[in-house]
């Protein structure tokens, strides 16, 4: 698959975007940093800078002196000035050291690449660091980021008077925090595959006051139209609608304060707002969801009748799925929108595997297959499209035990045995 239908940015793409931008920003939590670092090797050469943050930094100093060595490494004259303040100067001095720095390469291009930054402390060391260096880069270098979460400052301003360009958003409703808009609204990204997390305006969510408000949270995000009867229904059934109704609006109010808190302003930002019976989605924050882009791909990728467009989008669903939906969570609504879920996932990987087989690539084929079966081993069709692939490695043996897991599965869960075709395709076999 070529990295720029994967990414929707091609090299020449690439170029255009990032052209006179001192910023590059790699989208938080995007998988693709090796094409965009492909991009820079390609495009810029001796004058790229990579970093990869190492674990475990404690402070500014520590890394930026990291920073320095590594660089020196590759140019060994470089970094008189950070070096001349790395002791004794404040986080702004070191970051406008750096800065004067990158003058002094010769390079007609010069791109700091600065990897897993998100292992680096986001505070305000940071901040006054980055905006210096920022700020005293000559005209023919470039920051670029790659990292799974940025906070909101100090980049925003950056993309706010386009000096800063967001590149792996592509596939996205939105780009989140990093949205133009004339009254800008705190960005909320809800990635609920796996354990969950929230994060607004760059901030994850960590305290949540319990684990009622973080469940209601979680599913207000995944029920984004919805009934007060069917929120009691689902979390207080035992309950009086009198009492009921008082404890939905204090756990309410503490989903508004942990999303709040993470704005830097005195304003309250709720989740949802009620309308005409229904809670939905408030219009004070801009909402990004794995769980819909997952959802979305799958749903474009089975109505699309070109192979390669399938092959894109599922390949994109395949990815967003990380684990099982909040598989830490064992309430009846998460258990049955995970099973539901699931079974979207191994659509997308049977619908991998019959892309791959229709162009007899079928050791391809088959991982995707297996992958299928581990998600779904009760689909009797996959494992006969398995015992198909292998016949078609010339591996007969293999078939055969397919038929025979398939057997003892079905006996095993259903008490019943394979059907006809299965059997067939079995007793076809030499």
């Amino acid at each position: 698959m070529l990295p720029k239908e994967v990414t929707s940015v091609s090299f020449e793409s690439f170029r255009e975007k990032s052209a006179g931008k001192r910023v590059i920003l790699l989208y938080p939590w995007a998988n693709f940093r090796n094409i965009f670092l492909g991009y820079f090797l390609n495009d810029v050469k001796e004058g790229l800078l990579y970093h990869r943050i190492p674990e475990n930094m404690d402070n500014l100093n520590e890394w930026v002196s990291g920073l320095l060595q590594e660089i020196q490494h590759v140019i060994s004259d470089f970094g008189g000035q950070l070096a001349d303040v790395m002791d004794s100067g404040s986080p702004a001095t070191l970051g406008e050291a750096l800065g004067k720095d990158l003058a002094n390469i010769q390079s007609d291009r010069v791109v700091l690449f600065l990897d897993e930054l998100d292992r680096v402390p986001q505070d305000a060391d940071f901040k006054a660091f980055i905006t210096a260096l920022v700020d005293n880069m000559p005209d023919n270098a470039q920051l670029a980021v790659n990292s799974r979460l940025l906070t909101y400052d100090p980049w925003m301003n950056w993309v706010y008077s386009d000096q800063a360009v967001v590149l792996g958003t592509a596939h996205r409703r939105n780009n989140l925090m990093f949205t133009k808009e004339e009254e800008p609204r705190p960005q909320l990204e809800v990635y609920a595959f796996g354990r969950g997390h929230a994060i607004t305006n760059g901030r994850e969510i960590k305290n949540w006051d319990g684990a009622l408000p973080r469940n209601l949270f979680f599913y207000f995000i995944d029920n984004p139209l919805v009934t007060r009867d069917q929120i009691f229904e689902v979390f207080w059934p035992k309950l009086s609608v009198k009492d009921a109704t008082n404890v939905f609006h204090v756990t309410k109010r503490k989903i508004t304060e942990r999303i709040s808190m993470n704005v830097d302003d005195d304003d309250n930002y709720e989740l949802t707002t009620y309308s005409a019976g229904f809670y939905m989605p408030s219009d004070k924050v801009v909402r990004h969801y794995d769980v819909f882009d997952f959802e979305e791909a799958i749903e474009r990728a089975l109505i699309s009748d070109d192979a390669h467009e399938q092959e894109v989008l599922f390949s994109h669903a395949i990815d967003i799925y990380k684990a099982p939906f909040l598989h830490t969570v064992n309430l009846p609504w998460v258990e049955a929108r995970r099973a539901q879920l699931q079974e979207m996932y191994a659509e997308a990987l049977i619908g991998m595997a019959r892309l791959q087989a229709n162009q007899d690539n079928w050791e391809e084929a088959l991982g995707f297959y297996v992958r299928a079966l581990k998600e779904a081993p009760q689909r009797e069709d996959i494992h006969r499209d398995v015992m198909k692939v292998y016949l078609s490695l010339g591996r007969p043996d293999d078939a055969k035990e397919q038929y025979k897991a398939l057997t003892d599965h079905l006996k095993k869960t259903v008490g019943v045995s394979p059907s006809n075709e299965s059997k067939e395709l079995f007793e076809s076999i030499d």
